[in-house]
């Protein structure tokens, strides 16, 4: 691993960043780990598993737009600060009710919908901040990267420790562990020392801003295009995830602890990938690695679909986890460092609907299907179609690659 793999680190905001947000996530994925295995247990439906996820992340698709808008126009680094207190005050609501005993599935689904709304505003703020947070801009790609590892490290630990913790100790514990790690985060955040928030004047509204942001989008082709890969990717492939409780508990005959594994090899895959990316030189051709990714994520899933042997299941899914890390990290990367400072907020709220709005409706597509023809295939068909998205984007660059030669020739 070459030093320039964590080249971010020298900008001190940054690096207080990382520290805090690597504790807040490992409770994070604790939690999502928690909420998965509570429905489940509870309902024994795949289609309740799909409606949780589109209860936690449908808030965001709906209201990801206002926040890109609040991102540019407020001052993000405030905006952070009271998304995380929120998001705090959702995880001790969420550790009273378990604590208690005395819920229903609807209200774990209540609560899991307030914090989508809350992450409608904590997404574009925290992404665009980032930026900010980065002395040399150069090292913008290396700290996404380096972002995505952290996110990718913690879904490889928290989902460990909450499949231990769910067995030992009971769901509350990791509802508990989520509502402490938000100390970590803000104190972070805290103590950082950004460059003084200036107002730019806003002479239209809400509805012109995104309308703006819109047309933004449409006249850059290589913005929209990763946009529209990521969204079909979201809507029909991402929510395998969803089905990974029955796999644990019906398939490989497993307890927690297995569905806590399980999501943490896929999270092992995701890490490696993130590194592989963090390390890349600058220069490399995102596109390609992206193309060729969509294809290793695609193969790991068909793979891993119809495979009832576990330790080879296990090498499969983290194949698919190396592939599905690149579909959220280099469409981030393009969009980052491509996009007009002026527009980052707004076009990272559509990046956010395209990723978080696409899947929860994919959570209820995909959690449907698999009531009807079964599990297995259910993730085998979603396979070939990351197949097919990886072959499409390969024939759009090549594409693009003619034309660039027919305009030089001229």
């Amino acid at each position: 691993m070459n030093i320039s793999t964590f080249n971010a680190f020298k900008s001190r905001n940054y690096r207080l960043y990382f520290t805090g947000q690597s504790v807040s996530l490992i409770g994070t994925w604790m939690q999502k780990t928690a909420v998965s295995w509570v429905i489940y247990e509870k309902t024994h439906s795949n289609f309740m598993l799909g409606l949780t996820l589109f209860a936690s992340l449908f808030p965001s698709f709906i209201f990801s737009f206002i926040g890109g808008v609040a991102a540019d126009r407020y001052n993000r680094y405030k905006l952070l600060l009271v998304t995380q207190v929120a998001s705090m005050i959702q995880a001790v609501l969420m550790t009273l009710l378990i604590f208690f005993k005395d819920y229903s599935v609807w209200e774990i689904i209540a609560l899991s919908a307030l914090l989508g709304l809350i992450n409608a505003f904590d997404v574009p703020a925290r992404q665009s901040l980032v930026y900010e947070m980065v002395d040399d801009k150069a090292d913008l790609p290396n700290a996404l990267a380096l972002n995505s590892s952290m996110v990718n490290l913690s879904r490889l630990i928290g989902p460990g420790i909450a499949g231990l913790a769910l067995e030992k100790f009971g769901e509350d514990i990791c509802f508990g562990m989520n509502a402490i790690s938000f100390i970590a985060v803000i104190g972070s955040l805290l103590m950082m020392k950004l460059p003084k928030f200036v107002v730019t004047p806003s002479t239209k509204n809400v509805f012109g801003e995104l309308k703006e942001g819109f047309q933004y989008i449409k006249r850059t082709p290589s913005i929209s295009l990763v946009l529209v890969m990521l969204a079909l990717m979201s809507l029909l492939v991402l929510p395998f995830s969803t089905l990974i409780p029955v796999y644990a508990k019906d398939i490989f005959k497993g307890t927690a602890s297995t569905f806590g594994v399980i999501d943490s090899v896929i999270g092992l895959g995701a890490f490696t990938g993130a590194i592989f990316l963090a390390s890349l030189k600058p220069g490399r051709n995102l596109r390609k690695i992206l193309a060729a990714n969509t294809l290793v994520f695609g193969a790991g899933l068909i793979l891993f679909s119809h495979t009832t042997y576990y330790p080879i299941a296990l090498v499969f899914a983290t194949i698919s986890g190396f592939g599905m890390m690149s579909q959220i990290t280099i469409s981030n990367t393009l969009i980052q460092t491509t996009v007009d400072p002026a527009m980052r907020g707004r076009v990272i709220s559509f990046y956010a609907m395209a990723f978080f709005g696409m899947q929860p409706l994919g959570g209820l597509l995909i959690g449907y299907l698999s009531q009807m023809i079964g599990t297995p295939d259910t993730v085998m068909i979603q396979g070939f179609i990351a197949f097919g998205i990886g072959l499409l984007l390969f024939r759009f660059l090549r594409k693009a690659k003619k034309e660039n030669y027919k305009r030089l020739k001229k």
